[in-house]
């Protein structure tokens, strides 16, 4: 990763950490090309120096965001459907 687009993510989190409840979908939409799989480590980096800072809401507020995110880019598991899949997997007994 460049430091310019690294320095672009930190500039996108705080834009979607500065924005009014509600409004990150279009912040993200409008800065679709950003998000990646490398943004959402960086928002895991702040979200865990925020922890560890003593700022939680930022920290849980990023955290949720990122698991979000990761899971639309297809890079978190969603255990909900995979456990559904599971149930629906005919029994070889």
């Amino acid at each position: 990763m460049t430091e310019e687009r690294q320095a672009q993510y930190f500039d996108l989190i705080d834009k979607l950490l500065q924005c009014p409840n509600g409004q990150e979908p279009e912040i993200l939409e409008a800065h679709s090309e950003l998000i990646d799989a490398e943004f959402v480590e960086a928002m895991a980096r702040v979200a865990t120096m925020f922890a560890h800072e003593g700022n939680q809401d930022g920290a849980q507020f990023l955290f949720f965001l990122a698991r979000e995110l990761a899971k639309q880019l297809g890079l978190y598991p969603d255990f909900k459907n995979s456990e559904a899949a599971k149930s629906e997997v005919p029994n070889k007994e």
